[in-house]
């Protein structure tokens, strides 16, 4: 749309909007349409950030984090796990390295195991949190070491927790993005059955005006304008509603671990008033091929 037809379409003609009816169901169908596709377009939106924001957010923190798992006699626990932090003290990469202590890995075992465990009394591996700094190190070249001087330990740096994470996260958006053209698929359709409806309504009063010397372009314009400016209208309607509704939602203390992040956040929130414009151009769009395939139809 280039900027005169912009400004024409703003600004209207008297004469030609009254070819097209301002009230009636071709125009309750256009404002529910754009609106009902707007409020789910918000939420479409809203929890696609929020889900890929968790998974990213999980799968950093498994990424800058590993744990060395060290198994060995009773006797021989303690120097091993001494040899197993020297080593990690000289490897370039990581920050920090200690020992998980028994309540710490009661703590782990007791959603499976109850809060009575006793670990002293177990044989379990002692457990090493490794935390990463910069680049991160070289696992390959690690596992080597520790094999060398420490047989006993084996080392998790989470790839496998990492990868289905980032691949969901980038499904997730991939979904949000399929979900929204579905919704601008569904805001085309309807507003193309809507200005069809009005067109072969108003198949009379566009006859006498092609008599009088109106061209098909003209009419078209009249059409367009009232279409696009009641989707406009909706969408902006059904956007507020679904950021309100958004705002509205658990929090992260009420909800739970889950719901962390859900919604928009920060920024985000500029990202609903692109749906208005969005559902504009679509009734632009869909409405003036609509015109025009019809008014080339009609005798």
């Amino acid at each position: 749309m280039d900027l005169e037809r912009f400004r024409g379409l703003l600004a209207g003609d008297a004469g030609a909007d009254r070819v097209v009816p301002p009230t009636g169901f071709t125009a309750s169908l256009t404002v529910f349409a754009a609106g009902a596709m707007a409020f789910l377009a918000v939420f479409a939106l809203a929890l696609s950030l929020a889900t890929a924001r968790l998974a990213d957010r999980w799968g950093d923190a498994l990424a800058r984090s590993s744990t060395l798992r060290i198994s060995a006699p009773e006797g021989q626990m303690i120097a091993q796990t001494d040899a197993a932090l020297k080593v990690l003290g000289t490897t370039p990469g990581i920050a920090s390295a200690r020992a998980l202590d028994a309540s710490e890995q009661r703590a782990l075992l007791e959603p499976w195991f109850g809060p009575d465990l006793p670990v002293e009394d177990l044989p379990i591996p002692q457990l090493v949190e490794i935390i990463e700094e910069g680049a991160g190190y070289d696992a390959a070249g690690l596992r080597l070491r520790l094999a060398a001087e420490v047989p006993g330990a084996v080392l998790d740096d989470h790839t496998r927790w990492r990868a289905p994470l980032v691949r969901a996260a980038s499904r997730l958006r991939l979904l949000g993005w399929l979900s929204l053209l579905l919704i601008a698929g569904t805001v085309a359709a309807m507003i193309t059955l809507a200005a069809n409806a009005a067109l072969s309504a108003n198949a009379q009063v566009i006859g006498v005006l092609r008599l009088v010397g109106a061209r098909d372009g003209y009419i078209a314009q009249a059409f367009v304008r009232r279409f696009t400016l009641r989707s406009l209208g909706g969408a902006a309607a059904g956007t507020v509603l679904g950021c309100i509704a958004v705002a509205l939602l658990p929090r992260t203390d009420v909800g739970g671990g889950f719901l962390t992040g859900l919604g928009f956040q920060g920024w985000h929130w500029l990202w609903p008033l692109v749906i208005p414009l969005l559902s504009g151009g679509v009734a632009y769009l869909a409405t003036r091929a609509a015109a025009q395939r019809t008014l080339r139809e009609m005798p």
